[in-house]
């Protein structure tokens, strides 16, 4: 996989509160040559705070408290235009198309496809940086 041109590394959120799953997309993430920052639930990744905020979100959408519902509508109130790619244990029609109209550019069913999962990371940070501007010289 290729990454695109840019400034510096892109930087992915990882949400999730499964410790496995977390240290597993770490390592991927970061073999493909991402930065990676790992949030064990909703409310830690959108309590983080700070300007900088991630090239790209990969959140699971069953979780305690704050649900991965919940942090997608977060950024849309917050206006946000981060990309978000939905994992999910609990895969149905229905969440798919829930978290589709919530924006997310992606959404995978658990064991996640890596290849699958980094392509469709690397499509959705090129995608946003074409139209922000950003990384063109």
């Amino acid at each position: 996989m290729v990454l695109p041109m840019a400034t510096r590394t892109p930087r992915i959120a990882v949400v999730d509160d499964d410790p496995f799953v977390l240290r597993g997309l770490r390592r991927l993430l970061r073999s493909a040559g991402f930065d990676v920052d790992t949030y064990a639930s909703g409310a830690a990744f959108l309590n983080a705070g700070g300007d900088d905020e991630p090239d790209c979100v990969v959140l699971d959408l069953h979780m305690p408290q704050t649900t991965g519902f919940e942090v997608q509508a977060q950024l849309v109130k917050r206006g946000r235009s981060t990309p978000v790619i939905v994992i999910t244990g609990g895969d149905d029609p229905e969440a798919q198309s829930r978290a589709l109209r919530l924006g997310a550019k992606g959404f995978f069913g658990k064991p996640v496809d890596g290849e699958a999962l980094l392509a469709t990371i690397d499509a959705a940070i090129t995608t946003r940086r074409a139209q922000s501007g950003w990384g063109r010289p």
